[in-house]
């Protein structure tokens, strides 16, 4: 099946053969600095991460500057209440002439940079700085003519899977594939900001592999790791996580952000994670067989004489385990032994006369 196949972006081999692709998400975490920006690369790297990832839009390009209805925020629980759409973007987006230089930085430390275009200028623009992949995010992931100019460029293509239908999704990946997409990531994604645990439903993780036959992953907006660890078990080959330096500092992510040692550990626990899963054994495996020995056997525990009979004041079953299975306990009892046998010795069929 082609969601069992590997494929690379960039460098990276992505995978069930390897450990979880770790996309740090910067977003508007830099708070309109580029110094504030350079230093999350740094963070993302030291921490681990496997790629940087940025959104690539203007105000302009994503609405109008406008206050009629719908162009304002006005869900109660929203962390963004009461902010016009246009002023949120505006503060949001990274000034395009800051991608080369935060490309630049994250490839010297061995991160791989990539972006979300929100529309066609974007791609042109990204195609510019010979970007590994793209990723759709799930507000565009209806968005068929940005999926098939994204798939025209053979690049590896991710798309957030937030709020769509399994036809709407049907239809998405039909479009990219048939754009010339060969190498698809879906992320289940659910499109609050936080998230919670229990609206996350990572069981539909499999379920989408077999569904789109494509590699599956996760864009967590939860907080901690704890989410995203659990979706390894089930299967995902990336996690995407938004990530800030701290967030006391504010911007408009960050509450939901994971700060650099959160980062580290979402690296270190995903891929344990993904260790444990091997696959269906039983039996001892090849680094158990020396603890063998320590399982309980029939051993003298008391010296005996040739003649005495075995009983359970001279034979127990303990620990370690070069003796008679402990299942053989009822058939020795009565019997007599051929020779002296020492306390601590071993029983075997060959002193049972």
């Amino acid at each position: 099946m082609r969601a069992n196949i590997n494929f690379n972006i960039g460098e990276r081999m992505i995978g069930p053969d390897t450990a979880p692709f770790i996309i740090a998400e910067m977003s508007g975490n830099h708070n309109q600095s580029l110094v504030r920006a350079l230093e999350l690369v740094d963070a993302a790297a030291n921490a681990g991460a496997h790629a940087l990832k940025l959104q690539t839009y203007t105000a302009d390009t994503m609405t109008l500057d406008c206050f009629k209805p719908g162009f304002v925020i006005e869900d109660p629980d929203s962390l963004w209440t009461g902010t016009q759409l246009y002023k949120l973007y505006d503060e949001a987006h990274t000034p395009w002439d800051w991608h080369a230089p935060i490309f630049e930085r994250a490839r010297s430390l061995g991160m791989i940079p990539f972006s979300t275009p929100f529309d066609s200028t974007a791609v042109d623009f990204l195609e510019s700085l010979d970007v590994a992949c793209y990723k759709i995010a799930s507000f565009e992931n209806t968005d068929i003519p940005l999926i098939e100019k994204v798939a025209r460029t053979g690049k590896p293509m991710i798309i957030s899977t937030g709020m769509a239908t399994v036809a709407e999704l049907h239809r998405s990946v039909s479009a990219a594939r048939e754009a010339g997409c060969e190498n698809l990531v879906l992320l289940k994604c659910t499109s609050t900001y936080p998230a919670s645990p229990a609206n996350s439903n990572i069981t539909t993780i499999p379920h989408m592999r077999q569904l789109f036959d494509c590699q599956v992953g996760l864009s967590d907006h939860t907080m901690g790791t704890g989410v995203s660890v659990a979706s390894v078990v089930l299967g995902a080959t990336v996690i995407e996580k938004h990530f800030t330096l701290s967030r006391a500092d504010g911007g408009v992510d960050s509450t939901f952000s994971l700060e650099p040692e959160e980062l580290q550990q979402l690296v270190l626990e995903t891929e344990r994670a993904w260790q444990a899963v091997g696959t269906v054994k039983y039996g001892p495996s090849q680094i158990e067989k020396k603890s063998l020995q320590f399982r309980r056997s029939l051993y003298i525990t008391r010296d005996v004489r040739a003649g005495d009979l075995l009983t359970l004041e001279n034979v127990r079953a303990i620990r370690p385990g070069f003796g008679l299975p402990p299942e053989c306990l009822e058939t020795v009892l009565g019997k007599t032994v051929k020779v002296d046998v020492e306390r601590g010795t071993p029983l075997n069929w060959k002193i049972i006369g």
